[in-house]
């Protein structure tokens, strides 16, 4: 498999910290999106949506969209509930880290790490962190009675939510009030072939 991504994007780290953990070896190359990279027409023929992740399987399909590359990567493996009920949960907190956190604790993120203080999208910040901070309250409500997000074992729900949160200082969002979010990251940083998020793949190929 070949990994199309960018090192500081945590929806492609989702993939690698999966593939770290499945003991998956795959080809990676780093596209730079703040040069325009996922915008080219080369590109374009992998994801006509023009995002990372995308990952090209051994069959040469091209898979976009990190969850989806999640659930096909780890279906039928220790990281997916074997009930259907589980199964369901993963996905409820997958569509929860898409719509309700991923727009309000990734992006504070990227405008402050890839924007200069006076650009215009600067101006999103309060009302973005205050809904990053609404996510961030639902986690911590769910964890207070939970060492994970589905069926007390590590899955990709928690893959999927533990991408953004454990950087979202770096956007601003301070994580102090949330202690049982702050144990949770924790833990999963402590599991078997744990990778961080700017660590290269050992197996690059470097755009």
């Amino acid at each position: 498999m070949h990994l199309f991504d960018y090192l500081d994007s945590g929806n492609g780290y989702k993939v690698r910290l999966l593939l770290a953990q499945l003991g998956q070896k795959y080809d990676w190359t780093n596209v730079d999106i703040d040069k325009g990279e996922t915008r080219t027409p080369d590109f374009l023929k992998r994801n006509p949506n023009g995002r990372i992740p995308t990952l090209l399987l051994d069959d040469g399909t091209y898979l976009p969209e990190s969850n989806a590359i999640l659930w096909y990567l780890a279906e039928g493996s220790r990281f997916v509930p074997a009930t259907q009920l589980g199964r369901a949960q993963v996905l409820q907190w997958m569509f929860f880290e898409q719509y309700s956190h991923e727009p309000y604790v990734a992006t504070p993120r990227y405008i402050v790490r890839h924007f200069p203080a006076d650009h215009p999208r600067r101006a999103e910040l309060p009302g973005r962190l205050e809904k990053g901070h609404a996510a961030l309250q639902v986690m911590e409500g769910h964890l207070a009675t939970r060492q994970f997000f589905v069926n007390e074992r590590y899955s990709i729900a928690d893959i999927a939510l533990y991408a953004y949160t454990h950087v979202a200082p770096d956007g601003g969002l301070e994580l102090t009030a949330y202690p049982k979010v702050r144990e949770w990251m924790a833990r999963v940083a402590a599991q078997p072939n744990y990778v961080q998020l700017l660590a290269v793949p050992n197996k690059a190929a470097a755009a």
